[in-house]
């Protein structure tokens, strides 16, 4: 039978008011196994106002009580991290090994919490002038909102949750309808390692619940993670009125292959970066640019093992690629396969027809891998979001380095080198967020910072370490004097201190 999924609300499980409400379903069986609520307006405003009311005393508890709570969370993450990786699995398809290694990512930037004691320091001066110090502190903004994607629902929600938290704000999380049972758990963890109610609450829900949430006066930050039609639509609507917004957005990542490249581990590293979680990862590697005479040799150690990919379910301990999240999404990436072999790329590796005895209903497919891509067919522009990795010939590094600067989308990049001087000039020339050099899914440590360029961003902050400080507190400066007894008089010039 289908479990009912509410909202998180003021410390506790609630029932959706708003009438509305989707399938959860199993990406593994195509079972239906839970009914999720859809919030309202009024139930967004609800929970706007329980935030507001609860974030004041929250602001004024001292930051060294806040990073006990985040201690407490880490131990319970800890403690929990089984049952948060099953739910991912049950409800996303990503295998179990692959969902812990999610709640490992998100614990990363808890830890980070940890220390917001020392991370929200300001700065002090003494003697600016005659008798003046200056000082600067960092408030927090007061009620933010995360809009969380279906693919990590745990990692995703701890890199916005935890720092605004931690800085002293209350944070409201709308995460993705698809998967919505660990982010309720999540919530669950929060309230039990101290958190006060109000200040962690999740609403479920769709397009009516963001639109609230952007609409509503007493939000003044928005945090976002997911594709870039829908992050311009939310950062647009967030700036319009005159609220600050993260949007982290969508990505065509590529990797280099030098001639000269370890190919076994360039091979290595394809596997996972393009088929790991079926390829539904912002930071996927989706296409692999084979320099100088490299790509013939590269295909031959490829396509074997992507033919032999072992595709099952999540909770299979064999399986090293699970289904899709969705029937529909499914359909979509196979679609842009279809798509592909029209415009004239080599499909060498088919996995349109891949069917599971036992899983029929499921939303699987095998690893495909085009060769002879172009930059000027749509599988090399759009984001695939699935297990298709396209091979991509380059005569030359500089040519290979304006392939990834011509693209659109600018989140992650590697280079697969053993030239230092390849590498250095690698990273120094491309226009992309997060760079890896022999490492093919570069995600900063939590005390750096995610983010990626041009596409793959909108608004000027990353969303974790110090950038998720700067985005969760306002700055102010203080500038203070205290009488002497003696009095100067009025001062009308604007004049230089001294």
């Amino acid at each position: 039978m289908a479990i009912e999924i509410g909202h998180f609300v003021e410390g506790n499980h609630v029932a959706g008011r708003g009438g509305r409400s989707g399938d959860v379903t199993n990406p593994a069986t195509g079972e239906v196994t839970g009914k999720v609520a859809f919030a309202s307006e009024a139930e967004v405003d609800s929970a706007v106002r329980i935030a507001k009311k609860a974030q004041l005393a929250w602001a004024a508890t001292p930051p060294l009580r806040r990073q006990r709570v985040m201690f407490n969370l880490k131990s319970l993450m800890e403690r929990r991290i089984d049952d948060l990786a099953r739910l991912m699995t049950l409800e996303h398809g990503k295998t179990l090994d692959d969902a812990k290694g999610e709640v490992g990512r998100g614990l990363e930037v808890v830890e980070f919490a940890c220390g917001i004691a020392h991370h929200m320091r300001g700065d002090f001066t003494e003697q600016v002038a005659t008798d003046m110090d200056s000082w600067s502190i960092r408030q927090p903004v007061g009620v933010v909102a995360g809009i969380t994607p279906f693919n990590f629902p745990i990692m995703i929600p701890c890199w916005m949750g935890a720092m605004a938290v931690a800085c002293g704000n209350a944070f409201i999380l709308k995460p993705s309808e698809k998967d919505p049972s660990a982010p309720m758990l999540l919530a669950e963890l929060f309230a039990e390692a101290g958190l006060p109610p109000g200040i962690f609450q999740v609403l479920n829900g769709d397009k009516i619940a963001v639109d609230a949430l952007l609409k509503h006066p007493d939000v003044p930050a928005i945090s976002f993670v997911g594709s870039t039609a829908i992050g311009e639509y939310v950062y647009h609507q967030g700036t319009q009125r005159n609220k600050r917004v993260q949007a982290l957005c969508g990505a065509k990542n590529h990797m280099v292959i030098m001639p000269d490249a370890d190919l076994d581990q360039a091979t290595d590293a394809l596997i996972g970066a393009g088929y790991g979680a079926a390829g539904e990862r912002c930071m996927a590697i989706s296409v692999a640019v084979a320099v100088g005479d490299v790509g013939d040799r590269l295909i031959d150690k490829l396509a074997p093992r992507v033919r032999a990919l072992k595709v099952g379910p999540g909770l299979d301990p064999q399986s090293e690629m699970g289904p899709l999240v969705t029937r529909q999404h499914r359909d979509k990436v196979m679609g842009y396969v279809d798509h592909g072999v029209k415009e004239g790329a080599k499909l060498l590796v088919d996995g349109r027809g891949l069917k599971l005895q036992g899983y029929e209903n499921g939303n699987f497919m095998g690893g495909c891998l085009f060769d002879q891509v172009t930059p000027a067919m749509t599988i090399y522009k759009d984001e695939i979001f699935g297990p298709v990795l396209s091979v991509v010939r380059s005569k030359t590094f500089d040519e290979a380095i304006g392939l990834v600067n011509d693209h659109a989308y600018g989140n992650g990049t590697a280079i697969f080198t053993r030239d230092g001087d390849a590498a250095r000039a690698f990273a120094n020339n491309v226009k992309i967020g997060m760079v890896g050099i022999n490492v093919p899914i570069p995600v900063p440590v939590a005390y750096h910072s995610f983010g990626g360029w041009k596409a793959s961003i909108f608004g000027d902050h990353g969303i974790y370490g110090m950038e998720g400080v700067r985005f969760y507190t306002k700055l102010k400066t203080v500038t203070a004097r205290w009488p002497t007894g003696i009095r100067s008089g009025a001062e009308f010039a604007f004049k230089a201190r001294n």
